[in-house]
């Protein structure tokens, strides 16, 4: 896709924000399958389903944009999860994995944010109110989604991955 000006870059954006979407949808039930605490595997589940809802509401903005939803093949994620797979495949103890897969997942919500912030942004910059209602909806999960996990890190998770040292 050849872009001109930043209407061809947004639907760029949605393109790979489309594409990240459907990696993280194959790739949280694996995460949820090994993870061990039943919290974790909650807010996973949950986010599983959320991430579908967002999948959705990309295939709206394209329609909101006149394009057909097509997703562009994102390198990066499939980095990020490659990462995340290491990680776990590294992890000997139940801690350490459910360590590990909460900071795999914060990698993921982070890159998530910021391709999510700058589209907004670029929707914003052309006027397409509605599509950046849907993303800063998305963006606004994703901000949430990290805050749980750093929450469950923080409150239980890191320090039993410590007790096992």
């Amino acid at each position: 896709m050849r872009t001109t000006n930043l209407r061809d870059l947004l639907a760029l954006k949605l393109g790979a924000l489309y594409d990240i979407e459907l990696q993280i949808i194959e790739a949280l039930p694996k995460m949820i399958e090994k993870a061990s605490d039943e919290d974790l595997k909650s807010s996973l589940r949950e986010h599983l389903q959320e991430t579908r809802v967002q999948a959705k509401r990309l295939e709206e903005a394209f329609e909101e944009i006149d394009e057909k939803a097509d997703k562009v093949k994102v390198e990066g994620i499939r980095g990020i999860i490659k990462d995340a797979e290491w990680n776990m495949k590294h992890a000997d103890t139940p801690e350490t994995l459910d360590a590990a897969i909460i900071a795999s997942a914060s990698y993921v919500e982070h890159y998530e944010i910021a391709g999510y912030t700058t589209a907004v942004a670029w929707a914003d910059t052309l006027g397409y109110y509605t599509v950046s209602e849907l993303l800063t909806q998305t963006l606004k999960e994703e901000h949430h989604a990290d805050a749980v996990l750093q929450e469950a890190a923080y409150s239980k998770i890191n320090q039993r991955a410590t007790e096992m040292v």
